[in-house]
């Protein structure tokens, strides 16, 4: 729809309009002492942020100067908003505040994990189940393991997950999705060594597309050998 944009943009607008204001209102609320506190409270905010930042070892989309004044900057707004919601509404409105606050960050952590899991599980589930002649209403099942997708198929995920990774993610999820990254590297290497070796050298894993390294299918026993071991 056309109109969702621009009035998504206009929200937004009010949105912010409506905490710098009820920040004014809080810091004037505050007064000398009430602001040291709430800019101490940004401070350790800040340190905290930029200690979890530099022990990220995964690739991550904010430095680590950057993380911690976003967390002095998230700490002191909502400080203040809280405390100028309680000044024009009274307490209640700011405990209220605060739950509908944590309740939207649930609901978008919620959905950040669902995007995660359609976007792995959705479309390898979706090609094994052609494979299998299964109907169209049972695509949804467990991830395929590495052996049982084609290389082709092994380098899309490959892709599509490093993608998946430069977003936030629950620390669980993110351990699944690189414990999983890790089988489809050695998967490839078993695959065609040789064409691991010249895709590693090429340069940044994350951004080298293996499939133009590697055979597009493994390859096949010697039937000679299939004779003598029967």
């Amino acid at each position: 729809m056309p109109v969702r944009g621009p009035l998504l943009r206009f929200l937004a607008g009010i949105g912010l309009v409506l905490v710098a204001a009820l920040s004014v209102v809080g810091g004037i609320a505050l007064r000398g002492p009430g602001l040291m506190a709430v800019l101490v409270s940004g401070a350790m905010a800040g340190c905290v942020t930029a200690g979890v930042a530099r022990e990220t070892v995964e690739p991550r989309r904010r430095s680590v100067l950057e993380s911690a004044l976003l967390g002095v900057a998230v700490t002191v707004v909502t400080l203040l908003v809280l405390s100028g919601t309680a000044m024009l509404a009274g307490g209640g409105a700011a405990v209220l505040l605060v739950g509908l606050a944590g309740a939207g960050w649930a609901t978008n952590r919620w959905l950040r994990e669902r995007r995660l899991r359609a976007a792995l599980a959705g479309p390898a589930a979706g090609r094994l189940a052609g494979a299998s002649s299964r109907p169209a209403g049972s695509l949804r099942g467990p991830v395929p393991t590495v052996d049982e997708l084609s290389t082709g198929d092994l380098a899309e995920e490959w892709l599509r997950s490093g993608s998946v990774l430069q977003g936030a993610l629950a620390p669980a999820a993110r351990q699944g999705l690189v414990a999983r990254r890790a089988q489809v590297l050695d998967e490839l290497e078993r695959r065609d060594p040789a064409g691991f070796a010249r895709w590693m050298a090429a340069g940044p894993l994350a951004s080298a597309d293996p499939a133009g390294y590697l055979r597009s299918e493994p390859p096949r026993a010697d039937p000679s050998a299939e004779t003598e071991a029967a």
